[in-house]
């Protein structure tokens, strides 16, 4: 019985830190907000949503993989959250000739592919340095 039970810890928990860490990027993106335009069936925007859920998501799995305990999966989870908010602030940063944010808005597809794209590719990255 205590698998079922630890799994369904590791279930709740792993849903806290995505909501969380919506929630942040929410805050982070000041242009719009994140479901109303997915409400308005903007892809790109709704593509880099999922890069997000995804991206947390594989950096969670490594941490469940790698830790004894719950907590060292909320440590590394929130960690990762971190991360995944750099990285994205980076993205941003790097493209000097348009705004990330912006373009998202504005249903960038190609925008939308590479955000998700930044955030599943370095949650890999990150989930891989996880001892």
């Amino acid at each position: 019985m205590i698998p079922y039970i630890s799994t369904f810890v590791y279930f709740i928990a792993a849903i806290v830190i995505v909501l969380i860490g919506l929630m942040i990027f929410e805050w982070l993106t000041a242009q719009y907000k994140d479901w109303n335009e997915v409400k308005q069936g903007n892809q790109a925007v709704a593509l880099s949503i999922a890069g997000k859920i995804i991206g947390i998501c594989i950096i969670l799995a490594f941490a469940i993989y790698h830790s004894v305990a719950v907590w060292e999966t909320l440590i590394w989870g929130a960690y990762g959250v971190v991360l995944q908010m750099i990285a994205y602030l980076l993205f941003e940063g790097a493209t000097r000739k348009f705004s990330v944010e912006e373009q998202l808005k504005q249903n960038n597809l190609a925008v939308g592919i590479i955000s998700f794209g930044v955030s599943v590719g370095l949650a890999f990255v990150i989930g891989a340095s996880i001892t």
